[in-house]
């Protein structure tokens, strides 16, 4: 499996399982199919509300000796409404204890956007934090507690654009070694993807299949589509495998981390076997040209009226 080395050494296997929208009753199960399958990498949050789901199978798989945990990659996220200094580890250890491990290998802040403790997702002006009050440097000085402490091997971001990246990388003494981004042919990241390697932040692609399984408040009517383009279809049927398969090795040849979600058997270890495609020159130009800035997540669910904050905003853009 291609794996990425942070700058101690520790090895982060390059494709990982999304648990995104993996609904209670399923995760379990997936995550314990992914991990016999091979899968060594889990990526998790807590506003997935599952993560006690997949630590019943990561605990399960540890027990009947199917993975080690020192060989088991495990990423979570602090949500929004913890962000508040004090409230960072007592978000760390809920998500600890749900996944039953001692600590994270890679912890990060999952928005550049904050809530009042409590709230779960806000939608009232006084549910929000702006920036201004609660700036994402004093709450990455709590997340370097939380590698301190012991608790994170690793910290870093999500959703992060370059002026965030630049203006946190300033501020910190622990840099951050991750910015995990939506990441597909249709929105290409090149500039956030050049920053990232000029200053030895590694890049997770999420929704690296167009997330076409998203809930549906989240889509717009016209959106395009990634796994039925011409010009996937066309390297897929030139390399005799699946259209998933042709997104998932771009993604590697660009050398991102990808975490796509599966709960299905027999996609999922389609999807691990996308570690072994190598796209050539030909196909890495078409797809190259494919690129259109379109973000299928683009954090519209946290502006509004009664919101501090605005899609512009959020990606400096």
């Amino acid at each position: 499996m291609l794996s990425f080395s942070f700058s101690n050494g520790d090895t982060l296997p390059a494709l990982g399982l999304g648990t995104w929208k993996s609904s209670p009753g399923t995760v379990q199960a997936a995550v314990a199919e992914a991990l016999a399958a091979g899968y060594r990498h889990i990526d998790c949050a807590p506003i997935y509300q599952n993560e006690p789901e997949v630590g019943r199978a990561v605990a399960e798989a540890i027990g009947t000796g199917t993975v080690a945990r020192g060989d088991l990659w495990l990423t979570s996220k602090l949500w929004n409404n913890a962000h508040a200094p004090e409230r960072v580890r007592p978000a760390l250890e809920q998500t600890l204890a749900d996944l039953r491990t001692d600590y994270l290998d890679l912890f990060l802040i999952h928005w550049p956007v904050a809530f009042a403790p409590g709230v779960l997702f806000a939608r009232k002006k006084e549910e929000f934090i702006p920036l201004a009050d609660l700036p994402i440097a004093e709450t990455w000085k709590a997340m370097e507690a939380c590698v301190a402490a012991g608790l994170v091997r690793h910290i870093g971001v999500c959703n992060f654009s370059v002026a965030k990246l630049e203006a946190l990388c300033r501020r910190a003494t622990i840099r951050p070694e991750m910015n995990q981004v939506e990441l597909h042919p249709y929105l290409q990241q090149r500039a956030t993807l050049d920053f990232c390697k000029q200053n030895n932040i590694l890049v997770t692609a999420f929704s690296p299949l167009g997330s076409g399984d998203r809930p549906a408040a989240m889509k717009k009517a016209d959106e395009p589509t990634l796994l039925d383009n011409p010009v996937i279809l066309q390297v897929a049927a030139r390399h005799g495998i699946t259209p998933a398969q042709v997104l998932l090795a771009w993604a590697l040849a660009r050398q991102t981390v990808v975490i796509p979600k599966s709960v299905n058997p027999e996609r999922l270890r389609q999807n691990l076997a996308a570690a072994e495609v190598r796209l050539d020159d030909r196909d890495m130009a078409a797809i190259a040209a494919l690129d259109r800035g379109y973000r299928f997540v683009d954090g519209s669910f946290f502006t509004g009226p009664q919101s501090p904050y605005t899609v512009a905003a959020i990606w400096d853009e």
